[in-house]
């Protein structure tokens, strides 16, 4: 069982090496990088990777496209702000004792988040599983604006692996504001549109409490604290963005 282990970049030298050291136990790294303007393909390469240098065409077309260009069968894929755990890293050691008929084609891993100096138990950020190692002739990433995820083949097997990937979320609260603001909230609302959802006034103005209380209460966000308040308080104004842009697209003439 050999892995190929896949990392998108853009201006991520802070991150690049530690993410690469973070999956030096693969056969191959590859890393996609988008015209950073920084050091990141320097650093990444000087890690051992092997680096393509290729315009940004979205998150699923690029890691779609770095799926495609690995060497190995299995793919595991990273991104740079994550790091694999020491409990994840043994449970992916012990699928390669096993035979191919005993592995399954997928394996979804927990994401644990570290969010304003603590580790998130609830708000809907954690367990977070998804598939990221996974046989690519089996699955392929979903063409989805935002929040792609890998979509496997009907007859495909999918299993869990135990052990989380450390997910080093933002630098700062203000940072955070601005990823809604310029990236998260206008590509759910372009998402949705393109879905054929349309939104309302009742909608808008019930988006952000419905988004609260879902996070910090049915989802648990009250056990973290002020970093679980500051999540569904982060949801509210998400939620509250993506219907307020997404009834400017359907409004527009």
């Amino acid at each position: 069982m050999k892995i190929s282990a896949t990392i998108i970049t853009f201006n991520e030298q802070e991150n690049i090496q530690e993410a690469c050291e973070s999956v030096s136990w693969a056969d191959e790294i590859l890393v996609v990088d988008s015209e950073s303007t920084d050091a990141t393909r320097e650093i990444a390469q000087t890690c051992g990777a092997r680096v393509i240098n290729r315009q940004w065409p979205g998150f699923a077309p690029q890691k779609q496209f770095a799926t495609d260009n690995v060497t190995h069968d299995w793919v595991f894929s990273l991104d740079a702000d994550e790091r694999v755990s020491e409990k994840l890293k043994n449970s992916i050691s012990q699928l390669r004792d096993l035979s191919e008929e005993q592995r399954a084609d997928a394996y979804t891993i927990s994401r644990r988040a570290f969010y304003l100096g603590r580790w998130i138990r609830g708000a809907g950020w954690y367990p977070n599983r998804q598939v990221r190692l996974f046989k690519r002739t089996k699955g392929r990433w979903s063409p989805r604006l935002i929040h792609e995820s890998v979509q496997m083949a009907n007859e495909a097997r999918i299993e869990n692996l135990e052990g989380d990937l450390l997910h080093y979320t933002v630098e700062s609260v203000a940072q955070h504001h601005r990823m809604i603001g310029e990236r998260y909230a206008p590509l759910a609302a372009q998402q949705m549109f393109a879905d054929g959802r349309r939104t309302s006034v009742f909608k808008i103005a019930t988006a952000a409490p419905t988004a609260f209380l879902r996070s910090y209460l049915l989802k648990g966000g009250f056990r973290d604290g002020l970093a679980g308040f500051a999540i569904a308080s982060f949801a509210a104004h998400h939620d509250f963005l993506k219907h307020l842009m997404l009834w400017e697209l359907q409004n527009k003439r």
